[in-house]
């Protein structure tokens, strides 16, 4: 297996274990007091049977009515089957991971001629996380399992229409020829799953220095900063704040997980696809956008390039909109060296040296050390 895969799987291991201590997952029956079945203990009767049942005869009758409803919009001509509106070619995936600049360059697109922005719809995060994270080996061996692997090219289908559904209700007016841009990095435990899914779609593979990602990750979590409420354990003490380097090991496992299984999908991918570092795009943002697209073979003219890359510079955001609390933080790669202790930044490095390698070949330790120079 090669190194990458390795720790990818490694990682893969930390992260269900951090999640079922963070969700409270607990194997094993539930406990019923006064003994006896659950089925029991929920079964309804006498009264309380009937109102059951005339309950379920209510609900019919609306599915009835529902059904009847579907059936003239049909017959109209007013409801669009999967396929019917967006089309699937016209998607741009952006997966990668959360804090690599996947806000700043999705506004960009959507700002575009003929774009729109799906902003993080964690389809992704739905389906990958049922598949790669909750469910082993044996579970997807199951044919009862709704992701077995026996029925992998139904439910694949489902995912299929499913997004395209999604889509087409929220972005009607995108017309036909128009291009959506669906920024996905914390969905991108299920990309392999979503390129599977939609072979004729684009892709962006969004990189950045796992570095500056934890040191964004943990300044965004830290009490009384604008992250403070999407922690992992529901808004209570953070890690960031009481434990940051146990927070930077975790976040480095989560982003080799996350970053891992968008680069298995960017590989196995057929259509037009793209990478894209944050550090490129941040160093010469219109260079960048322009051989994004260029790679992704979407026609757009210069001038259209210039205005949104001018109207979305880090200098244009407002002065009350950015600093260390804000989610315009820094825009500075390399930050993580002001921002991280050597303790965590080894750490960091430790759990993200493969990545490190791939992507930015002459890397430097936080000790120092220049890796991989060329001979």
């Amino acid at each position: 297996m090669p190194v990458f895969s390795q720790r990818v799987a490694l990682a893969v291991r930390n992260v269900k274990a951090f999640l079922k201590v963070e969700a409270g997952v607990v194997r094993g029956g539930v406990p019923e007091s006064g003994g006896g079945t659950l089925g029991a203990a929920v079964r309804p009767s006498g009264a309380g049977q009937d109102q059951r049942i005339e309950q379920l005869r209510r609900e019919l009758r609306e599915k009835d009515g529902e059904n009847a409803r579907l059936r003239s919009r049909l017959a109209a001509g007013s409801f669009h089957l999967p396929g019917g509106g967006v089309k699937p070619e016209n998607m741009i995936w952006m997966f990668g991971s959360g804090r690599t600049g996947s806000s700043w360059l999705s506004t960009m697109m959507a700002d575009l001629e003929g774009h729109a922005r799906w902003n993080e719809p964690y389809v992704g995060e739905l389906f990958g996380s049922a598949y790669y994270l909750r469910a082993g080996d044996r579970m997807r061996g199951r044919k009862d399992y709704a992701l077995g692997d026996d029925y992998r090219e139904a439910w694949i289908r489902s995912i299929r229409n499913f997004v395209l559904e999604g889509a087409n209700a929220r972005f009607s007016g995108l017309g036909e020829n128009g291009y959506l841009a669906i920024k996905e990095p914390n969905g991108s435990i299920g990309a392999p799953l979503l390129a599977e899914a939609f072979p004729e779609s684009r892709m962006i593979l969004l990189v950045r220095d796992p570095r500056d990602v934890v040191s964004s990750a943990m300044a965004a979590q830290r009490k009384g900063s604008w992250g403070e409420g999407w922690r992992a354990n529901g808004g209570g003490d953070s890690l960031a704040d009481t434990d940051p380097d146990e927070f930077a090991r975790q976040w480095a496992n989560m982003y080799t997980v996350s970053l891992g299984n968008a680069r298995d999908a960017y590989e196995a991918h057929k259509g037009p696809k793209a990478v894209v570092r944050y550090e490129d795009l941040r160093a010469d943002t219109l260079r960048t956008m322009r051989r994004l697209y260029s790679t992704l073979d979407i026609q757009v003219g210069e001038q259209e390039l210039a205005r949104v890359v001018q109207m979305h510079a880090w200098e244009n955001v407002p002065e009350n909109k950015k600093g260390p609390d804000k989610p315009h933080r820094k825009a500075t790669p390399g930050g993580w060296k002001e921002d991280l202790t050597p303790e965590q930044a080894r750490i960091v490095e430790e759990l993200t040296v493969a990545v490190l390698d791939e992507f930015y070949p002459r890397w430097s330790t936080s000790y120092g050390r220049v890796k991989n120079l060329d001979p």
